[in-house]
């Protein structure tokens, strides 16, 4: 078999392992995705906290933490806890990492970093300040198909980029998350900046954001956004689209990604947007046109989006404050992510296309 074929997608772990790690906020993304992918992986969790203490005493019970913290600050305290792994809202976000960043403790923050893009700058350059690591858990970046998608791109097998898209149809169960339901900026805020983010991982910087944003008829108690669709513009004339609708009351769901170059194509499916929330295996296949004129391969991706992509912004985190280094998903970086989100709000509220640049 060609080496090229060698994917190199799965997360693993590297220097730095065996930090020990503390929980803040104990709620249902810690206990469904955060926690089952770390004790997949042995990591030494030392305690955990939630401000509501029956949570973290049911999260300790189920993942054999041996310590729940009384407070915050309790857990500042604590020399065993290297990292804190921080799962609030994140209008709370700001707060805590303040408290934390203080404590000389390294952070993996929540997406998004913060609903207040003046607070998020705020927080990373606290945590630079403060000689600190701060990471965001943008994980789309670890799930099999889109890892998968990355080593093909950066080893050239479809050429230069002329097309991508993240296409997605499903019925999100916002009733799960009342707090969600409620917020007046929703799904670009909340899901689409994981396929942003995605984008840039997989293309870099653009140069325009164009967005247009829709509700489904029957709103059902939510108030942001449900549908989205974004246009990304680069330099090169490349164009990437993120389309998502979460209203979708058919039988007709997909999670789809493709990325066309000069010289071939890659094209998938997103394996938890299907029979949400347990999901299935990601897929993707690709072609090269110059090396293979008329071959199609087909990989077999192992491991989900949720929970096993979760160790891959942790394990980047470990290995950064062990050797010295930023994290993949570094705070620095996710402003970038940021002001294309906050670029996408501002494009369908002024009816314009935006430079990132403009934000910030």
């Amino acid at each position: 078999m060609d080496s090229s074929l060698d994917l190199d997608y799965r997360p693993r772990l590297g220097e730095g392992a065996d930090a020990g790690v503390a929980i803040v906020g104990c709620g249902g993304i810690m206990n469904y995705a955060h926690l089952p992918a770390y004790a997949a992986h042995g990591l030494n969790l030392v305690g955990c906290f939630d401000v509501n203490r029956e949570a973290a005493e049911k999260t300790a019970q189920d993942f054999a933490i041996p310590r729940v913290y009384d407070s915050l600050d309790d857990l500042a305290r604590d020399s065993a806890a290297v990292i804190a792994d921080v799962a609030v809202p994140p209008w709370e976000q700001f707060a805590v990492a303040g408290r934390l960043i203080g404590a000389g403790k390294h952070l993996l923050c929540q997406k998004p970093l913060s609903n207040v893009f003046a607070e998020a700058v705020r927080m990373v350059e606290a945590a630079e300040g403060a000689g600190v690591r701060l990471a965001v858990n943008q994980q789309f970046r670890w799930s099999p198909a889109i890892r998968a998608a990355h080593t093909l791109i950066e080893r050239g097998w479809i050429g230069q980029p002329t097309e991508a898209g993240i296409e997605e149809s499903m019925l999100s169960p916002w009733h799960l998350w009342p707090w969600l339901a409620s917020s007046p900026r929703l799904e670009i805020l909340y899901h689409s900046i994981h396929y942003l983010d995605g984008m840039r991982f997989l293309l870099g910087e653009p140069e325009w954001v164009t967005s247009r944003h829709a509700r489904h008829p029957d709103r059902r108690g939510v108030e942001g956004e449900t549908k989205t669709i974004t246009v990304l513009d680069y330099e090169s004339g490349l164009q990437a689209l993120v389309a998502v609708n979460h209203s979708n009351h058919s039988d007709d769901v997909y999670g789809r990604v493709r990325f066309l170059g000069t010289e071939g194509v890659i094209a998938g499916t997103m394996g938890l947007s299907y029979d949400y929330p347990d999901g299935r295996e990601d897929t993707l296949g690709w072609s090269n046109s110059a090396r293979y004129p008329e071959h199609r391969f087909e990989a077999k991706l192992e491991g989900k989006w949720i929970p096993d992509a979760f160790i891959g912004p942790m394990a980047s985190l470990m290995a950064a404050v062990a050797g010295g280094g930023e994290p993949d998903t570094s705070g620095r970086d996710n402003l970038n992510t940021l002001r294309i989100v906050e670029a996408a709000y501002l494009s369908a509220q002024q009816n314009r296309s935006v430079r990132p640049a403009e934000i910030g």
